[in-house]
């Protein structure tokens, strides 16, 4: 197992730019065939944990948290959109699109942590958000997400009213926060260095390449 590098990253299912990171990275770690060599396990963050359960739609939300235009957001919108597309992946920006609550979808993560299915879900559930118009904080979406990966949808719904479950994640996310990280995607390495952000595919590459030449 020593010859594993270990990837902790710490993100939000509705973070556009996790997804973008993740998907470079998974490039970096497909482009130089460490697939057998690279373990990941993926930590919770809320962007906006005192979302309420109605959601808000994600241009009222991104004018007050970050004060940006509609202009601005248009522009934004479109460059993730083309990032995305250059990695296989859809992001389907629409102006009636919701910012919602995560919480629950970390949870499942949690769950789904014991079967080897994090990336999966992780996968699925961003997915469902950016790619299929889904609200990922309704019940019924996270059921047909543990469905759609292999999961034991009764058994993982269940978790939801766990209490030392919810707690785990409550306190993952404080553990994160008290570390200093305060945006995401925070991706750390073998417990040794960490970058923030999407890096690029190269850059990626050349962590990786110095890690294992390590090992």
């Amino acid at each position: 197992m020593n010859d594993l590098l270990k990837i902790d990253i710490v993100s939000d299912v509705v973070c556009p730019w996790c997804t973008i990171g993740y998907k470079r990275l998974e490039k970096a770690i497909r482009e130089l065939q460490l697939e057998d060599r690279v373990t990941i396990e993926w930590h919770p963050f809320q962007l906006n944990p005192n979302m309420p359960s109605e959601g808000q739609l994600v241009h009222e939300h991104i004018s007050e948290k970050y004060g940006a235009s509609l202009e601005q957001q248009k522009q934004s919108q479109q460059q993730m959109t083309e990032a995305g597309a250059a990695l296989d992946f859809t992001f389907d920006y629409f102006d009636e699109m919701k910012m919602v609550n995560t919480f629950n979808a970390h949870v499942l993560l949690e769950y789904a942590k014991q079967f080897d299915k994090q990336t999966e879900l992780k996968m699925r559930l961003t997915t469902l958000f950016f790619s299929e118009r889904k609200d990922v904080s309704h019940n019924d979406v996270l059921e047909q997400a543990l469905l759609d990966v292999g999961l034991n949808a009764e058994e993982g719904m269940a978790t939801l009213e766990n209490t030392t479950v919810r707690n785990e994640v409550k306190n993952q996310e404080a553990y994160w926060k008290n570390l200093g990280v305060n945006s995401v995607p925070t991706i750390i390495f073998d417990q040794k260095s960490a970058v923030t952000g999407a890096q690029p595919v190269a850059a990626f590459k050349q962590i990786l390449k110095d890690l294992i030449n390590e090992k």
